[in-house]
């Protein structure tokens, strides 16, 4: 029997999500039609033996009941919640609520960061991680340029055997081009090795309520730094390396990147939902929730979702964006590598346009970079346009690489401004 545990943290890790964040939990955000994590969820129920899915994070359980409630009529599987009431970090959620992750006695149990979208190889993982007799824990990993790996969590492994000899998050120079895909497949023994961390802290911090030592909770422990590292070099630790497609959720551009990867696996092995049941021109890769109502004279795609309850007027062009719920966009409009919050309204005539963040197509294994809002000249870097939930936009405006928060209502046009 297996479980799977998917880490999806809480608000204060969404910083960099809004105004996204302000109304949908990042971990319920959108992708190719689904939720974020139901793409992980999907994925795991897709194992034959995968008996109970536990969901850890810190968001307040009211946040996340609704889709609780959806999911668990999907999917034959138990799903569950456990909510951290401070945050714990990647290693310290699965220790603190270690019991029911070992009750029924599972043989392992994977680990899904709930920021990342992929094709998820669980089966391979599987496979591969029960070969290696003396391992812990495996890591799913694929390759990165050598610019962009210091960006995410890299491995230097035995060739030969997977073995990962060496492990730094986030190294400040070059390492190695394989990166952790934050997908991992452990032993229930790992828990002793989590717990060697805890109790290693000095007993006087035990009450101190920063044991860490870093102002967070004594519990907070981090999976990467603090057990994987450790770990390598030691014959316990292993990667599976495959080439697959892979995207991390951090902002809004990383979003439209990988709205673009989940709609391509999501046509691959769900080609009903996007049967031809608009009579919309349609290009490339589009979903499209079947409550939404599109004009004939509509043009979708490519790389495009349109929520629930959408209206798409006569004469518009959507490209490389995601239309959350609720909204309209009224005729002749143009939107291009922006993302919609719910329950907005875009006026005739109008242009929304962002700046395509793509991973460079000349490079191999290159991912694409998660730039910061400002470039050090104190500009803001172009990138995704947003509009957040329950705005406007009067007819016959243009909003070039903008930041629209909730409930504005904008009545002249805006290029790389930040609405408050």
């Amino acid at each position: 029997m297996l479980k799977a545990v998917i880490l999806v943290g809480g608000d204060n890790k969404g910083t960099r999500f809004r105004p996204l964040s302000l109304d949908i939990p990042k971990p319920l955000f959108p992708i190719a039609g689904l939720p974020i994590i139901e793409h992980h969820i999907h994925a795991c129920s897709a194992m034959s033996n995968l008996e109970e899915i536990l969901i850890i994070g810190s968001y307040h359980i009211n946040e996340m009941i609704t889709f609780l409630n959806e999911v668990k009529t999907k999917y034959h599987v138990t799903i569950r919640y456990l909510q951290e009431f401070v945050e714990l970090g990647t290693a310290g959620g699965i220790y603190h609520f270690r019991d029911q992750i070992r009750a029924g006695n599972p043989e392992c149990f994977f680990v899904l960061n709930g920021d990342v979208c992929a094709d998820f190889p669980l089966q391979q993982l599987y496979d591969f991680h029960i070969t290696k007799k003396d391992a812990l824990i495996s890591i799913l990993s694929t390759e990165a340029d050598r610019v962009e790996s210091v960006n995410y969590g890299c491995i230097v492994t035995d060739k030969g055997t997977g073995e990962v000899t060496h492990y730094v998050e986030k190294p400040s120079s070059y390492v190695s081009p394989l990166i952790n895909c934050g997908v991992y497949l452990a032993n229930i023994e790992i828990f002793p090795q989590i717990a060697t961390v805890f109790y290693s802290r000095p007993k006087n911090e035990n009450f101190s309520g920063n044991g860490s030592g870093n102002g967070k909770d004594q519990g907070h422990i981090q999976l990467e730094q603090e057990v994987l590292t450790p770990l390598a070099g030691s014959g316990k630790l292993y990667t599976l390396t495959l080439n697959m497609k892979w995207a991390q959720v951090k902002n809004a551009a990383s979003a439209i990147y990988a709205n673009r990867q989940a709609l391509e696996l999501r046509r691959k092995s769900h080609p009903e939902k996007f049967s031809d049941q608009f009579n919309c021109t349609i290009i490339g890769n589009v979903f499209i929730h079947p409550t939404a109502q599109i004009s004939e004279t509509a043009v979708l795609g490519p790389n495009v979702s349109i929520g629930k309850g959408v209206i798409i007027a006569a004469g518009v062009r959507i490209r490389e964006s995601i239309i959350l719920d609720d909204t309209f966009i009224d005729e002749h409009t143009l939107i291009i590598h922006s993302i919609i919050g719910r329950k907005t309204k875009v006026g005739k005539w109008s242009r929304i346009e962002g700046t395509a963040v793509d991973p460079d197509p000349n490079k191999p294994f290159a991912k694409i970079k998660n730039l910061p809002l400002f470039n050090t000249e104190g500009k803001m870097n172009p990138s995704t346009t947003i509009l957040g939930h329950n705005s406007s936009v009067a007819s016959e405006i243009i909003l070039l690489n903008s930041i629209v928060l909730p409930s504005k209502e904008l009545g002249r046009s805006f290029k790389n401004e930040i609405i408050l």
